[in-house]
């Protein structure tokens, strides 16, 4: 039986999900290299060989914390894709959808957000990733007739993660603005320019 499966069980889930919110915060305030196990374990109320069933290291744990945030964001950005024949007054307010729960998932999971988007050596990638994915959307959308063909979509992709980056540090982790809020301003931004 490997190490994973020894612990059964709703007490071992819970322990087990608490070293991960505990790891999550632990990694988001102090970082990888000053984040210890033994103060993991100390937060969590459990023991070290308790940590060592769940996980091999401190790598493997913050591994799994940023693969979740990939996985999510990944799956998310996939959601937001718009479907063919939307009726096109209903496109701001489909994409803000799109939009906000991916803001939410920031909003929701701050600590792991800061990890995988901010401080991981891996969040460069992902946000590539997301540029790639946001283009593969727009492209199939500029397709499907929603925006203008003269765009280039990648150009979009790449200043909507950056807006995406920055306003999530300086509105959502800071409660100026809810995720819902803030998704329909970008949305208003892309879509209709500063013009009046």
């Amino acid at each position: 039986m490997g190490k994973k499966g020894r612990k059964e069980g709703s007490n071992g889930a819970e322990s087990r999900a608490n070293l991960v919110l505990i790891a999550a915060e632990e990694f988001a305030t102090y970082g990888y290299y000053d984040t210890k196990v033994s103060t993991i374990v100390k937060k969590a109320g459990v023991t070290q060989p308790t940590f060592y069933l769940y996980f091999d290291s401190k790598e493997a744990i913050f591994s799994e914390l940023i693969q979740t945030f990939r996985h999510k964001l990944s799956e998310l950005t996939k959601e937001s894709r718009l479907e063919t024949g939307l009726d096109p007054t209903l496109l701001p307010d489909r994409i803000a959808i799109g939009l906000s729960a991916i803001l939410q998932f920031f909003y929701d999971h701050p600590n792991l957000t800061k990890i995988g988007l901010y401080y991981s050596s891996e969040a460069e990638l992902i946000k590539k990733q997301l540029v790639e994915q946001i283009t593969e959307n727009l492209l199939s959308e500029q397709r499907d007739g929603y925006f203008r063909r003269d765009i280039d979509m990648k150009t979009v992709s790449e200043s909507l993660v950056g807006s995406i980056e920055r306003l999530t540090l300086t509105y959502l982790f800071t409660d100026q603005k809810e995720p819902v809020q803030l998704a329909k301003e970008i949305v208003a931004l892309y879509l209709n320019g500063l013009k009046v």
